[in-house]
C-alpha cells in the first residue's frame, strides 16, 4: 500500500492543486529570526503570534507523535478588477482571497478529507489538519515539502501556480516518504514587488515590516492606522494584491481572468452597512476577520484617497457612526477632500463629538483646512 499515492489521489479528488511531503522537525534555523521577530515587535498588535512560540517551531510540542507533514495547496481564482476610476466612482478594493465563503472553512474541510482518506487506508493512525489558524508555520512546511520557494514578496511561490494558492497541513504519525525534488530559487534578479509596495513594507533580504503592510493595517490592526500611512493604502480597504499581481509568476494564472465587480465595491454602502448589515454581508466571508468598525474604517479612508467632492455625503453619514474609530477617519477623510462642504460638516461635527480622539482629528482636519 503506497500512502503517498493515496494521499495524492485523495488531495486532487478534493481540490489541492499540489501535495507534497516532509518530515515533521524542529525548525532550528528559524528559531533566531522568529525570536528576533517577535522581540522587534513586527508582530504589531497580532499577540497571538507570540503565544508558546515553540509550539510553531516545532509541531511535536503539538503532539509528540507527529513524524510527517503533508503540505497542501489549494488555488483560487485571481479575476481582474473592473476597469474604473476608482476615484471618480467612490469604489474600494478588496483582495482576490475574500472573495466569496470564508476559505478558512472550505479548504480546512477538504484538508480534513485527505486526513481521512490517510485514517481509512491506515487504521489507528493521527492525521490532523489545519489552515491558517492554527500555531503552524505554513510556508515553511510548504518550503520543506518542496511545494514552491520564499520570493521576495515573502509569499511561497511556485513557477507553475504561481502565489495564488491557501496552504493546508495535515500532520501525522505515519511514515510517509518526503518528496525528494528539491525546489530551486526563481526570483533571480526581479524585485518588481520591493519597488511596487507603496508603503515600502517589503524590504532586502526577503523579509517584510508587517505594521506598514496594507493588508495587515486593514485587516488585523484594531486602532488608528497612522496618518502618514493612509494616502498610501490608496482604493485597498480590505488586504492588498499587488505583490501578487506585478509578480512575473503569476502572469499566467492571472491572463484571461474575468472581470468581477465584486472586487470593488461602492463605498458609500460600505459605509452606511449597520451591524445587522454587516453580519448578513459578510458572515461566511473572510471579509469578517477585519469586524465591521474596521472595515467602515477602510472605508472612510479610501473616499478621502479619493480626494473626491462626491464623498462627501457618505462621510458625513460616517461622522454620525456609533464607532468612535469610524467617526475619526471619516473627519480626516473630510479634510483630505477639502472644500467649503467638508469644512461646513466638520464644524457641525464638532460641538457633538465627545470622543477625544475623533475630536483631535476634526480639530486637525479644520485646522489643515
Amino acid at each position: 500500500m503506497n500512502l503517498n499515492r493515496i494521499i495524492e489521489d485523495a488531495a486532487r479528488e478534493h481540490g489541492f492543486a499540489m501535495v507534497g511531503f516532509a518530515r515533521v522537525r524542529r525548525f532550528d534555523e528559524r528559531v533566531d529570526f522568529y525570536r528576533g521577530w517577535l522581540g522587534d515587535g513586527r508582530a504589531g498588535t497580532m499577540t497571538y503570534l507570540a503565544r508558546e512560540p515553540e509550539r510553531r517551531l516545532d509541531p511535536r510540542r503539538l503532539d509528540p507523535r507527529f513524524k510527517s507533514v503533508i503540505s497542501l495547496a489549494y488555488p483560487y481564482a485571481a479575476p481582474a478588477p473592473p476597469h474604473v476610476d476608482w476615484r471618480a466612482e467612490l469604489r474600494g478594493r478588496i483582495a482576490a482571497y475574500a472573495l466569496g465563503r470564508d476559505y478558512h472553512d472550505y479548504v480546512l474541510k477538504h484538508a480534513r478529507a485527505v486526513a481521512d482518506a490517510l485514517a481509512a487506508a491506515r487504521r489507528g493512525v493521527i492525521a490532523r489538519a489545519y489552515v491558517d489558524t492554527g500555531p503552524v508555520f505554513e510556508r515553511e512546511w510548504g518550503a520543506a515539502a518542496n511545494l514552491g520557494w520564499f520570493g521576495r514578496n515573502t509569499m511561497l511561490l511556485n513557477r507553475e501556480r504561481g502565489s495564488y494558492f491557501f496552504l493546508a497541513e495535515v500532520f501525522t504519525d505515519a511514515e510517509l516518504e518526503p518528496t525528494a525534488e528539491p525546489y530551486g530559487e526563481f526570483c533571480g534578479t526581479c524585485r518588481r514587488c520591493l519597488d511596487l509596495c507603496p508603503t515600502g513594507a517589503l524590504q532586502e533580504g526577503y523579509k517584510m515590516e508587517p505594521r506598514v503592510c496594507i493588508s495587515y493595517l486593514t485587516i488585523e490592526h484594531r486602532g488608528a492606522i497612522p496618518r502618514d500611512l493612509r494616502p498610501k493604502l490608496g482604493e485597498w480597504i480590505f488586504g492588498c494584491d499587488i505583490c501578487q499581481e506585478v509578480c512575473p509568476w503569476n502572469s499566467r494564472p492571472a491572463s484571461g481572468a474575468v472581470e468581477n465587480p465584486n472586487l470593488m465595491p461602492y463605498l458609500p454602502d460600505i459605509v452606511a452597512l449597520d451591524d445587522a448589515a454587516f453580519g448578513r454581508h459578510f458572515t461566511k466571508s473572510a471579509i469578517k476577520r477585519t469586524k465591521r468598525r474596521g472595515l467602515l474604517r477602510n472605508a472612510a479612508i479610501v473616499l478621502g484617497n479619493t480626494k473626491n467632492p462626491a464623498a462627501v455625503p457618505a462621510l458625513t453619514r460616517a461622522l454620525t457612526d456609533s464607532e468612535p474609530i469610524v467617526r475619526a477617519h471619516a473627519a480626516w477623510a473630510l479634510g483630505n477632500i477639502g472644500g467649503h462642504g467638508a469644512r461646513l460638516v466638520l464644524e457641525r461635527a464638532r460641538p457633538r463629538e465627545s470622543d477625544p480622539d475623533a475630536l483631535g482629528e476634526i480639530n486637525d482636519a479644520l485646522a489643515a483646512l
